[in-house]
């Protein structure tokens, strides 16, 4: 697995590469650690330097789908909720429910949203996007001012 760390707009993102495809960004809330686990190995590749390139788009508001291979790792279930969370445009939310619904499985809205807390590609696959059944912003794995930051940066 090939890491990088990056400066965004939210602090340093950890970006991770497997078999050229991205498998995870995650938020590094105290910056970047000072020693990396094996087997990982900090390098920038051109996956990895093409994501930091999309990113800053994103950011800067110039960007407003991510074109990038993605292999995110979970079950089954948890894979089913992050395709169906891909298909959220820009700009625009879905309830968990509505996800659920959208699965097949009416009753799963809480399933639905602990799958959301599992995504390890934040912001590229936008669990940002998705809200509680009253529109409000409810659980993110980064806080809800992250949340609240991502869904006004696609309302500009």
């Amino acid at each position: 697995m090939n890491v990088w760390y990056i400066n965004s707009m939210l602090g340093t993102l950890r970006l991770e590469e497997e078999d050229d495809a991205l498998c995870g960004v995650q938020l590094c809330p105290d910056g970047v650690p000072d020693l990396e686990p094996l087997p990982r190995k900090v390098c920038e590749t051109p996956l990895l330097q093409e994501t930091e390139e999309q990113l800053n788009e994103y950011f800067a508001g110039a960007r407003r789908e991510f074109d990038l291979p993605l292999a995110p790792k979970g079950t089954a279930f948890q894979k089913a909720v992050w395709a169906e969370m891909n298909k959220i445009p820009y700009g625009e939310v879905r309830t968990y429910g509505q996800l659920a619904a959208a699965l097949g499985k009416p009753k799963a809205a809480r399933a639905v949203g602990g799958a959301c807390h599992c995504n390890p590609i934040a912001i590229i696959q936008p669990c940002h996007r998705v809200v509680g059944a009253n529109g409000s912003l409810t659980g993110y794995a980064y806080g809800l001012e992250v949340k609240e930051y991502l869904l006004k940066l696609e309302q500009d």
